[in-house]
């Protein structure tokens, strides 16, 4: 991913913010306060015919030391690239990256009610470490989140 892609990443993800499905955020920050948040050299795009149509990236979970090796993981699919195997394809090259560089745990927080990326993870290796109940609220209503976990081989 270049700051070039930005428009389409952003794009994207406010594609899955507007589903209410995806994420707790009700808007996409800008680029400087996304880049800030997320490795460097672990975000990726996926491309057909020259444009974006989805992304993956890895964020800390934390500054403490003892956490250098755990990441919260992000995937997006633009939506007429959904059900395609684009997903699958940027969690594989993600989870490579990350292994290469050394992380043990690779983490997400899902809604319980977005079947298909909880499917995608489990097909990717994540298992489900447990249901967190009214976690935080979207648009004043509380919502649970299912966290999911994908240790290093």
């Amino acid at each position: 991913m270049q700051p070039e892609d930005w428009p389409a990443v952003r794009a994207i993800y406010e594609q899955g913010i507007a589903t209410g499905q995806a994420t707790f955020e009700t808007a996409a920050p800008s680029w400087q306060a996304w880049d800030a948040g997320h490795f460097v050299d672990l975000r990726i795009v996926a491309e057909e015919d020259g444009e974006v149509i989805g992304w993956a990236a890895l964020s800390s979970v934390s500054p403490r030391a003892c956490y250098a090796g755990v990441a919260e993981e992000s995937v997006y699919v633009a939506e007429p690239a959904r059900g395609r195997g684009v997903g699958t394809a940027l969690l594989a090259r993600l989870l490579a990256d990350a292994d290469e560089a050394g992380f043990w745990t690779i983490q997400t927080s899902i809604f319980p009610e977005n079947v298909g990326s909880i499917a995608l993870h489990r097909r990717s290796g994540f298992r489900l470490v447990g249901t967190r109940e009214r976690i935080g609220q979207l648009d004043g209503v509380w919502r649970d989140t299912v966290l999911m976990e994908r240790r290093a081989p």
